[in-house]
């Protein structure tokens, strides 16, 4: 299954369980994570590329541990994928 999060990035499930958070919008820890707010957070969020993504996997209640946090921020698109890659496999 794939959805897309409020206009600011998108998670994607496996058939192992496992989902995947990819995000690039306002407050997430990206290079977009200052940008103004107004008027809504679809237009602003949707509107600037990202050069980089807030990322997350989880099962149910289970997390992906990633030694200090469950997310990892400014990650690059090279990251994204081996990340997904190893979440798919787990």
């Amino acid at each position: 299954m794939i959805s897309i999060n409020e206009n600011k990035g998108f998670s994607i499930t496996f058939s192992n369980g496992w989902t995947v958070s990819v995000q690039i919008g306002v407050m997430n820890y990206c290079s977009n994570r200052d940008l103004e707010t107004n008027p809504t957070w679809a237009e602003c969020s949707s509107s600037k590329p990202c050069p980089n993504a807030e990322i997350a996997a989880f099962k149910g209640d289970e997390w992906h541990d990633f030694g200090s946090d469950t997310v990892k921020g400014w990650c690059k698109p090279d990251e994204i994928l081996d990340f997904m890659n190893m979440i798919k496999e787990k």
